[in-house]
């Protein structure tokens, strides 16, 4: 057998290989024409070979941002270097439909991609391969897992039945907030403290499902008042807590004030029964005199305490609740 014939029988076996591995193979020139394009962009693309060989990538495939892959095969056009693209980054080059059933999940293939300098006789870099490799599998797996994860983180801080923070994560955002006010101290930041007035009595007359509507209702009634930037969590029981970050004394008052008028025309309705109540809250601007998170909670918490002894279903500022301390003493 002649060499000539062993190497165009080689070439057979080399082409007939590049039609039918399972990854996307294309050719393409210094001018980003395609001159070869396998079975699988075939079947992936919809585009036959003939049809596409000659022509542009670009305008047979208008979603693929020019400028950035001009950008990115630059370097192995002059500098004759392999680059790659990951998925996590550019989920794909090409917008392929995902036909695998085990990952019917995503709506496209994701893709990995390397394209590497095609060297002429003479040394010249004049076409680039580029392969695409479908890994819908990993990344659906991998986003699926990450979903998950996050999932879970979610479900360690979060309250089940009023879905606000529960107090663990809750005091970690008060020690990360009074941190942050301890180094910079130009946003003003204030701490509510408020919880149900008479709640066993709620719970002895309704019995505890009822109760638990009431700590539902008022946990709504706090996500609704709270901006973007404040903190809302459950700290126990029936008492709650929310760090109101760029607040100063009045605003954390109206906010105070606000939430509990908004309860207070509430009626909770359970089984057939009507259920009316209120809250009191304490309300804690934080200043250069507090010296950490648990002064500050403490602060809140005794003009808390302030309202319910004086009455129930108000607001009571720390400096009026330390006055009033310091009168009735």
């Amino acid at each position: 057998m002649s060499e000539t014939s062993i190497d165009l029988q080689e070439f057979h076996w080399m082409m007939g290989l590049l039609q039918t591995i399972d990854v996307g193979l294309l050719v393409l020139d210094k001018d980003y024409r395609v001159c070869l394009w396998n079975s699988f962009m075939e079947n992936h693309s919809g585009k036959q070979a003939r049809t596409v060989q000659g022509h542009s990538l670009f305008e047979l495939f208008p979603e693929i941002q020019e400028q950035w892959f001009r950008q990115k095969t630059r370097s192995v056009f002059m500098l004759n270097t392999q680059v790659y693209t990951n998925w996590e980054h550019r989920p794909f080059l090409f917008r392929f439909a995902n036909y695998r059933p085990i990952t019917g999940r995503s709506d496209f293939m994701f893709q990995n991609v390397s394209i590497i300098p095609l060297t002429s006789v003479h040394g010249e870099v004049n076409h680039i391969g580029v392969m695409v490799y479908d890994v819908t599998d990993v990344a659906v797996n991998r986003k699926a897992l990450v979903s998950a994860n996050q999932e879970l983180e979610r479900l360690s801080r979060t309250d089940r039945l009023t879905q606000l923070y529960n107090r663990g994560y809750w005091e970690e955002c008060l020690v990360r907030e009074f941190k942050r006010w301890q180094r910079s101290q130009q946003t003003p930041c204030a701490l509510v403290m408020f919880d149900i007035d008479h709640f066993k009595r709620v719970n002895d007359t309704y019995g505890h499902q009822a109760g638990d509507e009431v700590i539902r209702i008022t946990a709504s009634a706090l996500r609704q008042q709270l901006r973007e930037t404040d903190i809302g969590g459950r700290y126990g029981g029936e008492e709650f807590g929310a760090i109101l970050v760029g607040a100063d004394a009045d605003g954390a008052v109206i906010f105070a004030d606000r939430l509990r008028a908004d309860i207070e025309k509430k009626l909770v309705l359970h089984e057939g029964l009507e259920i009316r109540y209120t809250i009191s809250l304490g309300v804690a601007p934080l200043s250069n005199d507090v010296t950490d998170t648990k002064e500050w909670i403490e602060r809140a918490d005794r003009s808390l305490y302030h309202s319910k002894e004086h009455g129930r279903n108000q607001v009571t500022l720390y400096f009026d609740a330390l006055k009033s301390t310091t009168a009735e003493s």
